[in-house]
């Protein structure tokens, strides 16, 4: 019998649109930490480990990075479900998590067509 209950948060276009929002703010958020990890680790760690000879900053953010680059992808494909992305959309935003600066461009615009109901 509670299978044959539906949600009505998923059918229903408020509690998507609640959904929608809830995924974007997560992406945003991973978006921007990936985006200044990622920085960090090109601008500051990799001159140290070859200027310095000091690894120990490029192995600390670099597993930062990576890690939480994971959860990146994951708020990126929750989002990209959620709000019906289109399938070249989604692996552009995801990709460009992956290039330094570009990422905060990706989020900037994907936030941008999400907040205005457009495909991404």
């Amino acid at each position: 019998m509670a299978a044959e209950r539906t949600d009505t948060s998923r059918t229903t276009g408020r509690g998507s649109d609640q959904a929608v929002a809830a995924a974007l703010q997560r992406y945003r958020f991973m978006a921007n930490v990936v985006g200044v990890l990622l920085i960090a680790l090109i601008v500051v760690a990799v001159p140290l480990k070859y200027l310095a000879d000091m690894p120990t900053p490029v192995l600390v953010l670099g597993t930062a990075h990576g890690w939480l680059y994971f959860l990146f992808f994951l708020s990126a494909i929750d989002l990209a479900l959620r709000a019906k992305w289109s399938l070249k959309g989604t692996v552009l935003t995801v990709l460009a998590g992956t290039v330094p600066f570009l990422s905060f461009y990706a989020e900037r615009t994907a936030t941008r067509k999400t907040r205005a109901g457009q495909r991404v």
